[in-house]
C-alpha cells in the first residue's frame, strides 16, 4: 500500500510515477475523500470537546441556583444530543476512511526511477546475457516432443485426472523434477545463507491482501468453496512473507543481512488473464512448483539485497550451464506490488527464444505497510516499516524444460548437468527405457 503521507504531501510525484505504469491515479477523487474525512474528524473532535465541557456544567448550574436534579436533566439532554452527533460523525469518518483504503488497495506500488518507460514486455531492457546457446546439428525439439518420445511426460492422463493445463511426469523425468528441487534447496541453504521453511499451501485473505494479491487479483487465485476466506497459495511468496505480518523485530533478530527464507511449494493459479497463451507443455500450468527466495530487510539494505537475491537465482542457472539473460521490467510490465523487478529468462532451443524462469523483485515498504511488518530502529527507538523482496530460485518446471531442451541429443536422450548427477543416483543422462 502506498504511503498516504506521501500522497498528501507530494501528490504530483505519485501521479507522475504511476503514469510510468500507464495508470492515471484519480487524484481529485482522493482529495475529495480526504477532505471529507478531515472534516468528519474535525467535527468529531469539536463534539468531544463540547461533551467534556458539558460534563462540567452540572456544578455551574447548581452554583447558579438550580437543583441537582434540574442540572443533571439539562446536562443529560445536551450529552444525549452530542452522543448522537458524535456517533454520526465517527461513522462518517470511518466510512470515508474505508473508501480511501479501498482506493489505495487497488493502487500499485510506485516504480523505481530506474524502471524503463514502456507498455509491454517488448519494452523491457536487457541488462546482461550469460552463456551461449548451443548449436545443434539437428533440428532441436521442444520439451513436449522430447518428454512424450521418452514416454515420461503425459498430458492426456493429466487431463483425464484434472483437466487442461495439468501434467504428469513419470520415471526419470519425475526424478529429475525432484532432483532439481533438492539441488536448489541445498544450494540456497548451504551456499547463500537462507533458512529453509515448510509453510501451509492454503492461505487466508489477510495473507493474500498483505502481499498484494487481494483485492486486485482475486480472479487469478483458486478459492476454496465452503471455506470462508481460504485460497490455494498462488506462490510461496504469500505464506513466507506473511511470517513477518504483525511483527516488530529487534535489530539483533534481523542480523546483518536481514531475514532470508527459502521454501519449496506447489503453486496454484487460475491463469484467468492468460487464456490462449502457452497452452502447450509445462510453461503455463494451473499447478506447478517453485523454490522461492524471500528476504525481509532494513530499508537501507533493500537495493543491495535485490542484487544479492537475483545473483542467488542466477547461480542456479550458471551451475546448470543454462544460457540466460537478465532484463529489467518496464513500467507497463511491472508487477502490482513491485518497485523494481529483474526477470531472468532462460534460453529454450525448442522455442528458439528466451523465456522467464524467475522474477526477482524489491517491494520496498509496499507489502510491509499492508502487513505491518516492522523493526525497532535502535537510533530512534521507534518501530519502522521493513522492506520485503522475493524471487524464484527457480521455477522447477521451467528449469526442467530448460534442462531437457538444452541437454537434448540427436537420439532423443537428455544429457544432465554435472551438479545433478548425485541427485540422480549417479545417472548422467535420461534415455527411453
Amino acid at each position: 500500500m502506498l504511503d498516504i503521507k506521501t500522497l498528501r504531501q507530494d501528490p504530483d510525484s505519485v501521479t507522475q510515477a504511476l503514469e510510468k505504469r500507464g495508470i492515471e491515479f484519480d487524484l481529485p477523487a482522493f482529495n475529495a475523500l480526504d477532505a471529507r474525512r478531515k472534516e468528519a474528524d474535525v467535527r468529531s473532535q469539536g463534539l468531544l470537546a463540547e461533551r467534556k465541557a458539558a460534563s462540567k456544567k452540572i456544578g455551574e448550574l447548581v452554583s447558579a441556583g438550580a437543583s441537582v436534579e434540574e442540572a443533571k436533566a439539562q446536562v443529560d439532554e445536551v450529552l444525549a444530543r452530542l452522543a448522537s452527533d458524535l456517533e454520526a460523525a465517527t461513522a462518517e469518518a470511518d466510512a470515508v476512511q474505508a473508501e480511501i483504503d479501498a482506493l489505495l488497495m487497488e493502487t500499485p506500488n510506485l516504480p523505481d526511477p530506474q524502471v524503463p518507460v514502456g507498455a509491454t514486455e517488448e519494452d523491457n531492457v536487457e541488462v546482461l546475457k550469460w552463456g551461449e546457446p548451443a548449436s545443434f546439428v539437428f533440428e532441436p525439439k521442444d520439451h513436449v516432443d522430447l518428454g512424450e518420445a521418452l514416454a515420461q511426460m503425459d498430458f492426456e492422463t493429466a487431463g483425464k485426472i484434472a483437466g487442461a493445463r495439468f501434467s504428469m511426469l513419470s520415471g526419470d523425468l519425475a526424478r529429475l523434477h525432484r532432483a532439481l528441487t533438492q539441488f536448489m534447496l541445498d544450494t540456497h541453504t548451504q551456499a547463500h545463507g537462507y533458512q529453509e521453511v515448510y509453510v501451509p499451501y492454503i492461505v487466508n485473505e489477510a495473507s493474500l491482501t498483505g502481499t498484494g494479491q487481494l483485492p486486485k487479483f482475486a480472479e487469478d487465485s483458486f478459492r476454496l468453496e465452503g471455506e470462508q476466506g481460504f485460497y490455494l497459495a498462488p506462490t510461496a511468496e504469500v505464506p513466507v512473507t506473511n511470517i513477518a505480518r504483525g511483527q516488530i523485530y529487534d535489530a539483533d533478530q534481523l542480523g546483518e543481512d536481514g531475514l532470508r527464507y527459502v521454501a519449496h511449494t506447489p503453486c496454484f493459479r487460475s491463469e484467468a488473464g492468460s487464456y490462449g497463451r502457452d497452452t502447450r507443455g509445462l510453461i503455463r500450468q494451473h499447478q506447478f512448483e517453485k523454490v522461492e527466495l524471500v528476504q525481509i530487510v532494513r530499508p537501507s539494505q533493500s537495493e543491495e539485497a535485490l542484487e544479492a537475491l537475483t545473483g542467488h537465482a542466477e547461480a542456479i542457472l550458471q551451475a546448470l550451464e543454462l544460457p540466460y539473460r537478465k532484463v529489467i521490467l518496464c513500467g507497463g510490465d511491472l508487477g502490482f506490488s513491485s518497485a523494481l523487478t529483474y526477470d531472468l529468462e532462460v534460453w529454450l532451443p525448442g522455442q528458439s527464444t528466451y523465456r522467464e524462469i524467475s522474477s526477482c523483485s524489491n517491494f520496498r515498504d509496499f507489502q510491509a505497510r499492508r502487513l505491518q511488518a516492522r523493526w525497532r530502529n535502535p537510533e530512534t527507538g521507534k518501530p519502522e516499516l521493513l522492506h520485503t523482496l522475493n524471487g524464484s530460485g527457480l521455477a522447477v518446471g521451467r528449469t526442467l524444460v530448460a534442462v531437457m531442451e538444452n541437454g537434448q541429443q540427436a537420439d532423443g536422450s537428455i544429457c544432465l548437468p554435472a551438479p545433478l548427477h548425485p541427485y540422480m543416483v549417479g545417472q548422467k543422462s535420461i534415455t527411453q527405457r
